[in-house]
């Protein structure tokens, strides 16, 4: 049967999945401990509370704000993004890091390329840099990771640094896969970070798990 869903149907859906996800985040984080915001996360170089603080960086400053911020990093965006998650982290609580994530979880805002589906996949990916960090079982719904895993192509994956040449990834908990060559098997959460350009802990992934550049 063709598929007869309207792109603003679609849009509705993932819009729908973005709002839960950051919700669910904020949720997680106002039962963290103290402690635990200060652990490392996978997105390198940064703890919890940086990520955190990060997550919600796109609906809390201007566009002038941000061009401004840009200026100051010489237009480095990685510059820029690290200075800014450093700088919100230690100027607002933790209990105000999670509600500005609650508070935004309708926002339109979306990455300069990708569009919502884009916005979906800093969310999940970063709510996954905190808790397999943390060593949290929270699972991803598999219809957001779908929308994500569907998304992976060769560009992302230069972005993030990752080479998959020779590589075929494949998922032990959905029936998906992407490239060809000797497989790295894991869990489709676990599949979308290493895409990500994530270091992941030990165990998660089988195979020859090719490590990003960096």
């Amino acid at each position: 049967m063709a598929n007869t869903t309207s792109p603003g149907v679609r849009k509705a859906a993932v819009r729908a999945m973005i709002a839960a996800e950051r919700q669910e985040l904020a949720d997680l984080l106002d039962g963290l401990r103290d402690d635990q915001w200060d652990e490392p996360s996978l997105c390198a170089g940064w703890r919890v509370r940086e990520v955190a603080a990060h997550m919600s960086t796109g609906f809390r400053l201007s566009l002038p704000a941000t061009l401004g911020e840009l200026a100051k990093a010489r237009g480095n965006l990685h510059r820029m993004t690290d200075r800014v998650a450093r700088r919100d982290a230690a100027a607002h609580s933790t209990a105000q890091l999670s509600a500005f994530l609650r508070d935004g979880a309708h926002h339109p805002w979306t990455p300069p390329v990708g569009g919502f589906a884009a916005a979906l996949g800093h969310d999940v990916v970063h709510g996954l840099d905190i808790t397999t960090a943390l060593g949290f079982d929270r699972r991803v719904p598999e219809d957001r990771l779908r929308v994500l895993l569907a998304g992976i192509r060769p560009s992302g994956l230069r972005f993030f640094g990752v080479d998959l040449d020779g590589v075929r990834l494949c998922a032990d908990d959905m029936d998906w896969s992407y490239g060809a060559g000797s497989a790295v098997r894991g869990a489709g959460q676990d599949l979308l970070l290493l895409a990500f350009g994530r270091r992941l802990p030990p165990g998660r992934l089988r195979g020859s798990v090719p490590l990003p550049r960096g």
